[in-house]
């Protein structure tokens, strides 16, 4: 390593260093992080993520709170021992452990609780609103980016997160759905031709408050894709749906179309179009189960194979 390699290193490091610090301080400022009371209630930070614990939880012992938060147990002890006071927990011996105390939120400490928790939800609410819907899906999944690669978190526990498309995902779409087609179905080389033909389309004459597409993000990985067009003033075109084989019986096809479909309500469409074959079968279960009925079919050679196709259609 040169001492010009070194030094990049302790320059990026401590580039770094500074810009978490400075995320850090931002975020306390935004959220009200180092306020006394925290919303204006009676409770700082830690009681708050205390409550919050034992109200997600419904029960909890000492050592779940001290693994769950990071909190120093002597600190929590002295807090649940104020909180006992007040009234706001209850305490009762495990039947499994007769050494282990289980803590649970009283109808008092839920009282207190509630209140507290819907400012924090409307609190949340407002600065998100600030936002466009767009700006909001990229915040929410660099969100997911920094729990993952700063908590234990394992990727599969990372949530779906549909969001627009960016730069260079359309091209990672088209070789997606070429690749997944060419290895399940063995189509070739015209499939990918159509669509990159329908996705150049889609970039080229754009019409924002009539067409969309959502990417689904899981932990900046694409794990699936759905287009909505306009076939005309009253019809709009569901096209190229594709889930990852990963991410495949969790729902997440369904989540496309259902955003589809509103999105075509919204915009003012009268009817929700497609185009598929009869292979496809689980494309076509989610089809039906999002209410489209099948209305026409034919026989085509596309792709490499003899296929039939099917035209479905939705009523908005």
């Amino acid at each position: 390593m040169t001492k010009s390699t070194i030094w990049f290193n302790v320059a990026g490091m401590k580039d770094a260093v500074a810009a978490v610090r400075q995320f850090n301080r931002n975020y306390t400022k935004w959220t009200g992080l180092l306020d006394e009371h925290l919303l204006a209630s009676r409770f700082g930070l830690t009681e708050a993520r205390i409550l919050y614990e034992l109200a997600t939880r419904r029960v909890a012992s000492a050592t779940d709170l001290v693994a769950g938060l990071g909190v120093d147990p002597g600190y929590l002890s002295r807090i649940l021992k104020g909180f006992a006071k007040s009234g706001y927990i209850s305490r009762e011996r495990s039947a499994e452990d007769g050494r282990q105390i289980n803590l649970s939120l009283s109808k008092k400490g839920e009282a207190a609780f509630r209140p507290l928790d819907e400012k924090s939800a409307a609190a949340v609410g407002r600065m998100l609103n600030a936002l466009a819907p767009e700006d909001r899906s990229r915040l929410v999944a660099s969100m997911a980016v920094i729990e993952h690669l700063l908590g234990k978190e394992t990727k599969a526990d990372m949530p779906v997160l549909l969001r627009p498309p960016k730069v260079g995902d359309f091209g990672w779409i088209i070789h997606r759905q070429a690749t997944l087609y060419a290895e399940e179905y063995g189509w070739n080389e015209e499939f990918e031709a159509l669509v990159a033909e329908i996705t150049a389309r889609f970039i080229q004459s754009f019409k924002p408050e009539r067409e969309a597409c959502w990417v689904a993000d899981k932990g900046g990985q694409i794990m699936g894709a759905v287009f909505v067009v306009e076939e005309d003033q009253e019809t709009a075109k569901l096209r190229m749906l594709y889930v990852e084989p990963d991410a495949r019986g969790l729902g997440l096809g369904t989540r496309l179309v259902d955003e589809v479909v509103k999105f075509a309500q919204g915009a003012g469409y009268r009817r929700l179009t497609l185009w598929t074959n009869d292979n496809l079968t689980a494309a076509r279960r989610v089809y039906e189960k999002a209410g489209f009925k099948l209305v026409r079919e034919e026989p085509h050679e596309s792709f490499g194979h003899k296929l039939t196709g099917q035209y479905w259609e939705l009523g908005l």
